[in-house]
């Protein structure tokens, strides 16, 4: 059964030491002046024109190939009246509108970032040549960022399976195929484990 074409970002599913990721993350802000979009499963680093709101909340704004990165987006939301930032995250009435849409806006958003390093992230390798085989393991590789299919509301970003290397900048470290029985390892869009290579809270290291 051929793997499933249907990107979603990075998806947080557990800890480097075994135990499954606890929902926790930390709350990032996104500045107005920012044109870019962002939606659950966004890789994003710190946004070094903007820095922090005014209550000294950090901005992020998006990530690029090989950027250092801050983490990965798990939910968006914006300011509520009376000073309390970043909720409610999700409209029950209305699930399309769990994403900041691009272009500048009149106010900030607020992201709960997944900002921990030892974080393994599920990611879908986007196959534009020959799918990764047996050597992309324990490989790094770059972050193909895309906006998400008409009527998608997640992140569009997969493995970019042209970028494999040794290269310490780069954005993921490949640690194992997804274990699962909808995922086939070395065909056309496979699902990777990974941590964030090119962490804030952790410097890159070379792949083996």
């Amino acid at each position: 059964m051929p793997n499933l074409n249907a990107p979603a970002g990075l998806a947080p599913v557990k800890y480097r030491n075994g135990n499954y990721w606890n929902g926790q993350a930390r709350l990032y802000a996104i500045a107005p002046a920012v044109t870019g979009a962002f939606y659950i499963g966004d890789l994003v680093k710190i946004d070094a024109t903007n820095f922090a709101d005014a209550n000294g909340i950090p901005c992020v704004t998006n990530a690029t190939a090989g950027a250092t990165a801050r983490g990965v987006v798990v939910a968006i939301g914006t300011a509520v009246p009376y000073g309390f930032q970043g909720g409610p995250y999700v409209n029950p009435n209305d699930l399309t509108k769990i994403f900041r849409p691009s272009g500048a806006q009149t106010g900030y958003y607020y992201a709960a970032v997944v900002d921990d390093p030892d974080v393994i992230f599920e990611i879908m390798e986007d196959t534009t040549s020959t799918p990764g085989q047996a050597s992309a393991v324990t490989k790094n590789a770059n972050v193909t960022f895309s906006a998400p299919a008409t009527g998608v509301f997640v992140s569009g970003a997969t493995l970019n399976s042209n970028t494999y290397a040794v290269t310490a900048t780069l954005n993921l470290k490949v640690l194992q195929a997804v274990q699962r029985s909808d995922n086939t390892p070395y065909t056309a869009f496979q699902r990777w484990e990974v941590l964030i290579n090119n962490h804030d809270f952790s410097g890159g290291t070379v792949g083996y």
